[in-house]
């Protein structure tokens, strides 16, 4: 019984010793496999990269978007409140207030106070142009979580077909269907599914995070600028 036991541990030592290492499988990879995996991996690289990125704007805006109402509401003249938009860069509401006080300014000084039908167009038009702006910078590079999510597992399905095709493909060569054969191929396939899931599946938690964020922050642009409208009308309406 001892000589049997020894005899399976010593198998076992060998065949961790002759098995190749990720790295090693990765450089014998065929070059169609090697390509998706190195493509996979920039793909999710590049996805860290936005979300890390792309949170710390998020979170910037909104702390300076909550502070920058408090500001607007507390303060008792719109002159007050711009002088302080310095405090309040990276939110998106400061920047659409900045639009709407520097139209009122130039419609202020052309004299339009008595044409308000006019005037209240342009004031509403360069709010919502500030405003679609904003969001735009907001989504910016958004739309790569998403494509990545969605082509990320077909990549690495093609490298995991590919690398069933190379291990059937020494099987016919060969006629033999050892897992010392196929093993490789396999493993190299296993590989792709694994890391185009990996890229995937963050990215899409992360692009549905951001996106809710992002529109909740769209609601404060567009209820500032009805509120920032009314303000105005009333004012010109004494």
């Amino acid at each position: 019984m001892n000589n049997v036991t020894e005899v399976l541990l010593v198998t076992i030592a060998q065949t961790e010793a002759e098995a190749p290492g990720i790295m090693e499988l990765l450089t014998e990879a065929d070059i169609i496999v090697q390509f998706v995996l190195f493509l996979l991996l920039g793909m999710s690289v590049a996805c860290w990269v936005i979300i890390f990125n792309k949170f710390t704007t998020i979170r910037r805006a909104e702390q300076r978007t909550q502070a920058f109402l408090k500001e607007f509401w507390d303060a008792g003249q719109l002159d007050e409140v711009y002088e302080q938009l310095g405090r309040f860069t990276g939110s998106p509401v400061a920047s659409v207030f900045k639009a709407g006080y520097v139209e009122l300014t130039k419609l202020s000084q052309a004299g339009q106070q008595g044409g308000m039908l006019s005037g209240d167009a342009n004031l509403s038009r360069s709010l919502r142009r500030t405003a679609t702006a904003e969001r735009t910078n907001l989504e910016n590079r958004t739309t790569f979580l998403a494509t990545t999510g969605s082509t990320a597992p077909f990549i690495g399905l093609f490298g995991t077909v590919w690398g069933i095709l190379r291990a059937f493909q020494k099987i016919g060569a060969t006629g033999n269907a050892s897992i010392q054969t196929v093993g490789p191929d396999i493993s190299h396939a296993l590989i792709a599914t694994a890391i185009g899931l990996a890229a995937a599946i963050p990215a899409v938690m992360a692009y549905n995070y951001f996106n809710r964020r992002i529109r909740v922050l769209s609601g404060e642009m567009e209820n500032f600028s009805s509120d920032f409208l009314n303000i105005v009308k009333r004012h010109t309406q004494r």
